[in-house]
Order: C-alpha cells, then sequence, then structure tokens
C-alpha cells in the first residue's frame, strides 16, 4: 500500500485570505449602524418638514387675520374670549354641512351675536372660513348679514356674526305660526333681492352667492331679510362675464347650468332666488312627487310646475298663495311676483332677469311679459315621470324669448 497519498499538505496563505468571526460581526455592525443612521435622518427629515409645514401655515394665519382685521372692520376674538361669550357653546341655534351656530353674548357692549363653529377644517371648512371672511369681511348692506369678526386658534375655526333673533326664512315659512302675511313676504323678498344686487353689482368684485335658499336667508327683530352664509360665495373679476367652479349649492335651488358644467354667471344666483320666490308665495318647499296627469298637476303637483303654468295661461293665481293666508294679499304684488319667479327660473341663463331688473319689477317700475313655461319642467310632465326635487340635466334645453 502506497503511504505517500496518507501524507498532509500544509500551505501558507496570507490572513487576509482567511474568513474570520470577527470580520463578519465588524460588517454587520458596521450595516446596522448605516441603516440606523439613515432610518434616523429619515425621521429628522419628515418632522422637519411637518414642523416646517406647521410654521409656513401658521405665518399664513397671522398674516390672514392680520389682514382681514385692518381697517377695524372686523375682530380678530380670542378663542376664549368666544367660548365664555358662548357659555361654553351650549345653546346651539342650528347646524349645517359645515358646522353648528350658536348663541353668545359679547361682554361689554351686550350686543347678541351668532357664533358658527366650523368642521373639517383641515379640508373643506379651513376653505370656507378663508372664503367667508374674505368675501363679506369688507362689505355692509342692511340686507347682508353683518359679520362681527373671527377667530383662529389650533384647529378651531370661529365666525361671529349679528344674531338675528327671528332665525332663517325657512322657519317663518315652513314651521312658525301664525303664518307669516303676504305684507311681510313681500317685503322679505324684496330685500333679500336688493341684498343681492348689491353682491352682484355694488361690490368691486362681482360675488356670485352660489348658495341662495330660505336657510340662508336671516330675519332680524323687524323681518328685514339679510342673506347670509357665503362660504360657497364665488369672487367674479368686473373683467370676466363667467367663471368655472366645481359644482356647488343644494338640491333642488340649483341652476341648469350647474348641472351641464359651463362656467356660470350671476344669473345662477337668480334662478335660486326665484325658487325661493316661488316658496315665499305657496309657504311650501317646491320639491314634492311630480304628477303623472294634468289634472295631479293642477291640484298637487311639482309647484314650479303649477305656478308657471298657471301664470302662462293667465289664470287666477290666488290659488298658487299660502292658503293659510286665505286669499289675503294684493293682487298686483302676487301677481308680479308669480311672474318675476318665473323668468328667474327660465332654463337659459340669457332670458334670466338680473337681479337688479327683478327689483324694478317687484316695485312696479317696469313690467313683465307673460313667461314661458320653461322647458325643463314640459319635458318633466311630459315624461309622465315620478322625481322629487330638480330635473336631471336631460331636460335642460334653450329658449329663444328675453324677459324684458
Amino acid at each position: 500500500m502506497d503511504t505517500a497519498s496518507t501524507d498532509d499538505l500544509y500551505l501558507r496563505l496570507s490572513a487576509m485570505d482567511v474568513p474570520s468571526n470577527g470580520r463578519r460581526k465588524r460588517t454587520v455592525v458596521v450595516f446596522v449602524s448605516v441603516a440606523s443612521a439613515a432610518s434616523i435622518l429619515a425621521c429628522v427629515s419628515v418632522i422637519a418638514t411637518v414642523l416646517v409645514k406647521m410654521f409656513r401655515r401658521r405665518q399664513r394665519n397671522i398674516r390672514f387675520m392680520q389682514a382681514a382685521a385692518e381697517g377695524g372692520s372686523l375682530v380678530a376674538f380670542k378663542y376664549n374670549d368666544i367660548r365664555r361669550a358662548t357659555k361654553n357653546f351650549s345653546e346651539k341655534l342650528g347646524g349645517g354641512s359645515f358646522g353648528s351656530v350658536y348663541k353668545g353674548t359679547l361682554s361689554g357692549v351686550g350686543a347678541a351675536v351668532a357664533v358658527k363653529k366650523l368642521e373639517g377644517v383641515l379640508c373643506v371648512g379651513e376653505k370656507q372660513f378663508r372664503n367667508e371672511v374674505r368675501t363679506i369681511g369688507m362689505i355692509q348692506h342692511v340686507n347682508l348679514v353683518r359679520l362681527r369678526g373671527f377667530s383662529s386658534h389650533g384647529s378651531e375655526r370661529l365666525l361671529v356674526y349679528d344674531h338675528m333673533p327671528n332665525g332663517s326664512l325657512d322657519r317663518a315659512l315652513f314651521t312658525a305660526a301664525p303664518a307669516l302675511s303676504w305684507c311681510a313676504r313681500f317685503q322679505i323678498a324684496l330685500g333679500a333681492a336688493r341684498g343681492l344686487v348689491y353682491l352682484h353689482e355694488g361690490c368691486r368684485d362681482c360675488i356670485i352667492h352660489c348658495d341662495i335658499k330660505p336657510e340662508n336667508i336671516l330675519l332680524d327683530v323687524n323681518l328685514v331679510p339679510k342673506v347670509a352664509d357665503f362660504g360657497m360665495a364665488k369672487l367674479l373679476g368686473r373683467d370676466f362675464s363667467r367663471v368655472l367652479t366645481t359644482v356647488r349649492g343644494t338640491i333642488g335651488y340649483l341652476a341648469p347650468e350647474w348641472i351641464s358644467g359651463v362656467p356660470i354667471t350671476a344669473k345662477a344666483d337668480v334662478y335660486s332666488y326665484g325658487m325661493v320666490l316661488l316658496e315665499i308665495i305657496s309657504g311650501r318647499r317646491n320639491a314634492r312627487g311630480w304628477a303623472t296627469t294634468e289634472q295631479e298637476a293642477s291640484l298637487s303637483g311639482y309647484f314650479p310646475l303649477v305656478a308657471a303654468r298657471k301664470v302662462n295661461k293667465g289664470e287666477a293665481l290666488v290659488g298658487l298663495l299660502d292658503e293659510r293666508l286665505h286669499g289675503d294679499a294684493d293682487a298686483r304684488e302676487l301677481e308680479r311676483s308669480c311672474r318675476v319667479a318665473c323668468w328667474c327660473v327660465q332654463d337659459d341663463e340669457a332670458h334670466r332677469p338680473s337681479m337688479e331688473q327683478v327689483v324694478q319689477a317687484l316695485e312696479g317700475v317696469v313690467i313683465l311679459d307673460v313667461p314661458p313655461i320653461p322647458k325643463s319642467l314640459q319635458a318633466a310632465f311630459a315624461g309622465n315621470a315620478t322625481f322629487v326635487g330638480t330635473p336631471t340635466s336631460a331636460y335642460f334645453d334653450g329658449l329663444s324669448r328675453p324677459p324684458l
């Protein structure tokens, strides 16, 4: 047997070529240290970015509040002062999609105020807060609600208005007893129209309210109407005739152009006003189930269609009046109001009057022709459809007859 094959063979190697457990450990330690440092740097970077954004947001808020309060027309209230004025927001007056409204009393002057506490301030509420302060912070009119001031503290956004003892028009029309007299209704309709004239034509920029409805018309102690809630308002420079914006407003008062997505003008408010005027006349909500026969439509159908038919045919209009009034209304004012309302809700905005023409027509300064029946209402009736609310975009077609 050859023993040479069993001899050991020895080789000399460099230490660098021999694997070492200590070296592997050092490599792992270095890798972990680098990864940890990178994670810490990333966290620091994220925190720094958040802090910078918070600082910039706070600086913008400070600059915004300073600019809004310039000239002494608005007061930047301290949050704690508002909380004490409202007794820690204990007396709630109402609420909506953007928050709640509370009654309070300003110390020193003893004036009653309504404080709107906005919700969702990180998105829609913050936008509404800034929009409302910018829109009505520097304007005053007898038929616009007065914004006294505001408060911005942390995530809290508060708007402070004069308190309206008689609440909103929807309560006065649909739930209050006794029913509003015709004289009061006509003056409310006229005052609200004057407020819109000021917004559309009396300000530096045309202000389109975009959400005219009974809930946004407040009544003071003497039932003087005050147009309120400018959170959805849109400013239109005098060099522009229309503006493109997302749909805003309330179903039942939306003009056809909102549905079709075309740029809007102040005539969108005119349409909404016409719908409100019909509700002032009837004392009931417009949104009723649409009838399937002419007889049903004449009795209990969709009120704008009923009113448009009667006005167009020259029928007696006392049947459109709130039955609680027992026909007690000025016949000429009632006729003017019905004609104005039916012209305001025409499908084509070019055929609607301006709010200034609305005021003139209500006052009897100008006389409106008999308005045609809006095609949207005709189409809905002809389709024998049963709907609640306003027609869909399929029903909105143009007309060709001007109102004046």
